[in-house]
């Protein structure tokens, strides 16, 4: 038996029988605690016949997007952004057919109404969406700032455009510079360059999906394009001990002002309630929000909120959920970080009453 499954039986008992209902081959999880690692582990398959491994790179999907969110609050900091400011200041050619009043915080608190910009995983190149989401007109009867609903890629796209204008780098080189290097993580990736990829083939994780009750490889997502072109809202890729360590700096900025990334009354704010508790129009429930980050909305409905952080998260947890397959997040008040990523994606209601089972056992692991 290893620390692992002494640490955290439930936890891991959960993850086993995940492997044996279908529900994912494999898991990558990674826990600290005050600081102290509690787990850095594998757990079953990348793969057929191939275990998995901790350095494996793995998708994150949107777990990815606090990273974007990160990076306009640096600018933020710098004074060249303001939340409330209309996108078309850094994006002239946004600022038509009825966009003229959206704001950086309406997308960051997917408040803007521009669920219909949304294309999921496709082959189109970062210049022919900014195009085409610009050209867009939003959803009609959407006040942009009283209406909820989550965007999926869209938007973070736009926040990705702003960040390459008003810094002159491509936001790929950015999120290396600025996040990862800052943070000494050195195999982690939005948009995996093609030489690194040939650098790193033997440590490529795949992701899995249901199909016809099986799992089998997703489309897409597995493929060298969907790799290589950077998508601020789905494809960091990394092993997840790199987006734990993310969390950790959070984390450190929260409770003691010593991240590298922000300073602390920027982290509280961007992970703080931001947006009220309104209606989600894509998730179908009410959820509060805050600056690109998902926050504690158990008070909404502690069994039905989706990608929930456990029934035992205190108030002011923060995080995102991914694809129905990971999660990244601290606990302030109980000094936790927790990042998971399961490789089988089994659908939205089975993905839901996964992860919150997952979530709770390992606060009741910890006695939390």
């Amino acid at each position: 038996m290893s620390t692992y499954d002494t640490a955290l039986p439930r936890t891991a008992a959960l993850i086993e029988q995940g492997i044996k209902d279908n529900l994912h081959l494999g898991a990558q999880l990674y826990v600290s605690l005050e600081s102290a690692v509690v787990a850095d582990e594998a757990i079953g398959e990348e793969r057929p016949d191939h275990p998995m491994t901790s350095n494996i790179i793995l998708p994150w999907m949107s777990s990815v997007k606090p990273l974007t969110a990160v990076l306009i609050a640096r600018l933020m900091e710098q004074k060249a952004l303001r939340y409330d400011a209309p996108v078309a200041t850094y994006i002239p050619e946004f600022g038509r057919h009825g966009k003229e009043r959206i704001t950086l915080r309406h997308l960051l608190t997917h408040t803007a109404g521009l669920r219909n910009a949304d294309a999921e995983w496709t082959d189109e190149t970062w210049e022919d969406a900014i195009q085409r989401i610009c050209a867009l007109a939003p959803e009609p009867d959407w006040t942009p700032g009283e209406k909820a609903g989550y965007h999926l890629d869209g938007s973070w796209y736009v926040l990705g455009e702003i960040i390459q204008r008003v810094t002159d780098r491509p936001y790929a080189d950015v999120v290396q510079e600025d996040i990862f290097e800052a943070l000494k993580i050195d195999d982690a990736w939005i948009g995996m360059p093609a030489d690194a990829q040939e650098q790193h083939a033997s440590r490529l994780g795949m992701i899995f999906a249901q199909k016809q009750g099986q799992m089998a490889p997703h489309s897409f997502a597995n493929t060298s394009i969907a790799l290589e072109r950077p998508q601020p809202a789905r494809n960091g890729r990394g092993p997840i001990h790199a987006l734990g360590r993310f969390y950790e700096d959070m984390l450190a900025g929260w409770s003691r002002d010593e991240s590298m990334l922000l300073t602390q009354e920027t982290v509280r704010t961007m992970t703080s309630p931001q947006r009220g508790a309104l209606y989600d129009e894509t998730f179908r429930h009410t959820m509060d929000w805050g600056l690109g980050f998902m926050v504690n909305n158990n008070a909404h409905g502690a069994d039905t909120v989706p990608y929930s952080f456990g029934k035992r998260a205190s108030p002011s947890v923060f995080g995102h959920g991914g694809a129905q397959s990971s999660v990244g997040m601290a606990d302030p008040e109980h000094g936790l970080v927790v990042a998971i990523i399961m490789n089988g994606m089994p659908g939205e209601p089975r993905h839901q009453r996964r992860i919150r089972a997952l979530m709770t056992a390992l606060y009741e692991d910890l006695a939390l």
